[in-house]
């Protein structure tokens, strides 16, 4: 992995990250990929979480090969993946792509150490869902430890049967009383003292986040890979998403691409956030 954007005086490669995990410290590269992602000081954004997303595309802009997003991960991005958990004290994914993407708990050996230095040792997934269309008993609330125990943000118009079953295992947090705001969301977390927020999709709620100007920060792997079909963007707008993405708010400053085997890494600010 290197970086070519900016140029640096070294040119050279980030050294290997290592292991992942409570094993050990990380490889050398691991403080540099840190130190590139760290999430800026929030202290003069009092009651204001950094909102940074996470996706992965295509080289023809798609945003999932035979359904998944997965489908278009390498080496690099997986471990890009990884760091940028750890850096979060939340992952917010909407119930589709929770579904769709077999989600479950972060566990301790996907997670650096080093990176939660001061708080638990995994972050707890959110899950945004306005009816709450999940399996109470499955894997994504049940195998949540009691430190991260996973989030459910639904409305108060979800089936109160629903809710009382997912409650067994999960957090229920009721953020409004019909369609959920991304001002509802994002309140809701940063109410229960999450102020780096990482979202992982999909497209609809990323929109959605966009729409109301609240993504501060946008980190994009583009994979050297043609997908084809009818497969998505990353973020959708319109009708089924947020809404148009004001002028003001659409702008977004380069801050740094790394290149690995073809993929290129790129972390984009919002211009009004920077």
């Amino acid at each position: 992995m290197r970086q070519i954007f900016p140029v640096t005086a070294d040119g050279g490669p980030i050294g290997p990250i290592g292991p992942v995990g409570p094993v050990g410290p990380g490889g050398p590269g691991l403080a540099e990929i840190a130190r590139l992602y760290a999430y800026p000081g929030l202290a003069e954004r009092p009651g204001r979480p950094w909102v940074r997303a996470n996706m992965v595309a295509s080289a023809d802009g798609a945003a999932t090969a035979q359904g998944r997003s997965g489908g278009l991960s390498g080496e690099a991005d997986r471990e890009l993946f990884s760091v940028l958990r750890s850096l979060a004290d939340v992952i917010v994914a909407g119930a589709g792509t929770a579904r769709a993407e077999k989600y479950r708990p972060v566990t301790a050996k996907e997670a650096w150490a080093g990176l939660r230095e001061g708080r638990p040792p995994t972050p707890p997934i959110a899950v945004v869902t306005g009816s709450l269309d999940l399996d109470p008993d499955g894997p994504l609330l049940t195998e949540a430890p009691p430190h991260a125990r996973t989030i459910v943000l639904t409305t108060a118009a979800a089936p109160a049967d629903r809710r009382a079953a997912a409650a067994r295992h999960a957090d229920v947090v009721v953020a409004g009383h019909g369609l959920l705001s991304p001002e509802a969301i994002i309140g809701a977390l940063a109410e229960r003292g999450h102020q780096r927020i990482l979202i992982e999709g999909g497209p609809h709620l990323l929109g959605q986040i966009a729409a109301a100007g609240l993504l501060d920060e946008l980190c994009l792997s583009l994979s050297p890979l043609l997908a084809g079909g009818r497969a998505g963007r990353i973020l959708a707008t319109g009708p089924a998403g947020g809404g148009d993405i004001a002028e003001s708010q659409a702008g977004l400053s380069l801050a740094h691409v790394l290149e690995d085997s073809g993929f290129l890494l790129c972390r984009y600010v919002r211009r009004e956030a920077s």
